[in-house]
């Protein structure tokens, strides 16, 4: 069992961005509705070590109709953490106030993010690690194994209908949406919002430079081991394909 995430860590240096879009969504009025919605706090262990343990943050409201109801997975981007969602796990959980569609809201900190980060720079020491030794996916695949423990959970409960589990996620979480729903076949609807990457085409195509300034200081790291004056096609390569 977890508590509440009172100060939630982000990481970088650069802006956050606008929780404007999220938390204008249009929604009706819900009587007491704070009152009836239920927030679970947990950890999954998905494999032995750190990096293992799953932080994972569910919205429901409070209802006790036996039913089983549709789950909606949402990840967050790059440097950012499951907190940062919550307008919109509010969101679809208010949808089951007034519209009776009875979504379940999920959402994971993905590998080296909010509760699995130590700092403001755990994620990129991660991505640079992984460089120089090759002993972790911390970008993708990693976390796309903790999605498949999900499912697992998720599939168990006895408030879920297993047969509707959607995914999306934005950036970094739309790639991972793409890919756990890719290899497991339980997220049964996947929508990934500016998360798919084909790191060969951009580099075929000379459009890496945005994808690289998201992750910079990996990319330095890989420059200097290179012997490289400044990232280049080949730098990038190196490092993605």
């Amino acid at each position: 069992q977890g508590s509440p995430v009172k100060e939630p860590l982000y990481q970088g240096n650069g802006p956050l961005g606008l929780r404007e879009a999220m938390e204008s969504c249009p929604r009706k009025e819900v009587d007491n509705f704070q009152e009836k919605l239920v927030e679970e706090n947990f950890y999954l262990m998905t494999e032995s070590g750190e990096q293992g343990r799953l932080p994972v943050l569910l919205l429901k409201l409070n209802d006790t109709a036996p039913e089983r109801k549709p789950v909606v997975v949402i990840l967050h981007s790059s440097y950012k953490c499951k907190e940062w969602l919550r307008p919109l796990l509010e969101l679809l959980a208010h949808l089951q106030a007034y519209a009776s569609r009875g979504y379940i809201a999920v959402a994971i900190d993905s590998r080296y993010h909010g509760e699995r980060a130590s700092s403001k720079t755990t994620y990129i020491e991660a991505l640079n690690s992984a460089w120089r030794n090759g002993d972790t996916m911390p970008f993708i695949f990693d976390t796309v194994w903790d999605l498949i423990k999900l499912g697992d959970y998720l599939s168990a409960r006895e408030d879920v209908d297993p047969s509707r589990i959607g995914i999306t996620g934005e950036s970094l979480g739309g790639m991972h949406a793409w890919f756990a729903a890719f290899v497991d076949t339980r997220y049964s609807v996947v929508v990934p919002i500016i998360g798919v990457q084909g790191f060969q085409w951009a580099i075929d195509n000379d459009k890496w430079q945005a994808r690289v300034d998201s992750i910079k200081p990996l990319f330095e790291e890989a420059r200097i081991d290179s012997g490289k004056s400044e990232i280049d096609a080949e730098v990038v390569k190196k490092v993605t394909i």
